[in-house]
């Protein structure tokens, strides 16, 4: 059995370098200096899984079942390997907690395949309260934890500044930077006996611009969704941008409806994980295992986006009909579903942000199905900008469907 130690590093000041250089953005930093070093974090020895990108076979799975993890960077944060790290780990106490990274087999897991590891963070549990509880860990005071508000911060917030500095056509004023974009949501496991279940809860995400509740789904349980194993679950959100400067927390609480009192519900997934530096521009998933099944996300560190704003409004409509809208960012092979129902009467659907890398573009994919006639299928390509707005127009034989992307860097963030 071959192991791999990692360090988890967690200098987290805003301006120093933790990704490839990119220009600077300038703000205030979100923690007290007691927190600007090497941290590790206490998984209380629960079961992790790891799963490649681009959804490889089982046989490219690894997992995790050890009390201690170890992962190291280089000084650009990126994972290297370090055989002295067992050693040092055997000499670690009770306050210096690390999760062992074990590959199963003699497989060797090279270090440019994308892998995640689904850290499950010791007392982040909502049912059991311990969440709420030792409110003076890191990452509970970093990540306001106590706060259960929703992020401050809107979407668009530079898409028509007044402060540019242009110079040979651009902005110099604000950059693109590293951004965290959630491709889909996956139930991948429910109880046994079930094949349809009524869910609800919220997946949400804590960055550094503002730590507070930057939702991804949130169902409650007056109105859940019914759902299927191996069904996508509807990602509400993120209402903004997601900031990867360095590391962005994943926070979660979704339940399976059984019974009229929620003390009788079960329990689908429950805590918090990072997730922390990797491999850039490519998607791959993270599995959360949870009492009653599991989910994956699907997710991609874009090393150098902006923000994009989706809003279409749906008019002229001359029959009811069954509209789907997806898209794919940034040359990324796995799309995001953005709306999927029917349309009876002029509307404006629901806003999509989504990050895209800069000299890249986002593709929409529009499909329109009536049963009184055949389908219709449209594509409109819209190329990444730093500010302002693009529209295209497409008119059916169903409706009149206007399509706009406000393009936006995001802003430097909140200071606490």
């Amino acid at each position: 059995m071959q192991i791999l130690c990692l360090t988890l590093p967690l200098l987290r000041h805003r301006n120093f370098a933790t990704v490839p250089a990119l220009m600077p953005r300038l703000s205030c930093p979100l923690r007290p200096l007691s927190f600007m070093g090497t941290k590790s974090i206490d998984t209380g020895g629960i079961i992790l899984e790891v799963i490649a990108g681009d959804e490889r076979s089982d046989k490219d799975a690894c997992r995790v079942a050890s009390e201690t993890t170890c992962v190291k960077h280089d000084t650009l944060m990126q994972v290297v390997k370090n055989t002295d790290c067992v050693k040092e780990d055997q000499r670690s106490t009770a306050d210096n907690h690390r999760v062992e990274i074990v590959a199963s087999g003699d497989k060797v897991v090279s270090d440019d395949e994308e892998m995640t590891v689904n850290n499950i963070l010791a007392k982040s549990r909502h049912r059991d309260g311990s969440i709420y509880r030792d409110m003076d860990t890191w990452w509970k005071q970093d990540y306001c934890i106590g706060n259960r508000n929703e992020t401050r911060l809107e979407a668009m917030a530079f898409s028509n500044p007044t402060n540019c500095v242009i110079r040979n056509g651009t902005c110099m004023e604000h950059f693109p930077c590293c951004m965290l974009q959630i491709l889909s949501i996956k139930l991948a496991k429910i109880p046994v006996d079930c094949r349809l279940v009524e869910l609800y809860g919220y997946i949400a995400v804590r960055d550094d611009l503002d730590p507070l509740l930057n939702y991804i789904v949130k169902l409650s349980r007056d109105d859940p969704i019914v759902v299927e194993q191996g069904s996508l679950i509807n990602m509400a959100g993120p209402k903004r941008g997601i900031d990867m400067m360095d590391f962005t927390l994943i926070e979660y609480d979704m339940r399976v409806k059984t019974g009229e009192e929620e003390k009788d519900d079960l329990q689908l997934i429950d805590g918090a994980s990072f997730i922390g530096p990797g491999i850039w521009n490519q998607p791959f998933t993270v599995h959360i295992p949870g009492d009653y099944g599991a989910v994956d996300i699907t997710l991609s560190r874009l090393h150098s986006a902006v923000e994009a704003t989706l809003e279409v409004l749906v008019s002229e409509v001359q029959i009811s009909f069954d509209l789907s809208l997806s898209c794919l960012t940034s040359g990324l092979n796995k799309g995001i579903w953005l709306f999927n129902g029917t349309i009876a009467e002029s509307c404006s659907l629901k806003r999509s942000v989504v990050a895209v890398l800069r000299e890249s573009s986002i593709d929409l994919k529009i499909k329109i199905d009536a049963l009184s006639s055949s389908s219709e299928q449209h594509c409109c390509s819209f190329h990444a900008k730093t500010h302002g707005h693009d529209t295209q127009e497409i008119m059916s034989a169903f409706a009149f469907i206007s399509v706009k992307v406000t393009w936006s860097t995001l802003p430097d963030g909140l200071c606490r």
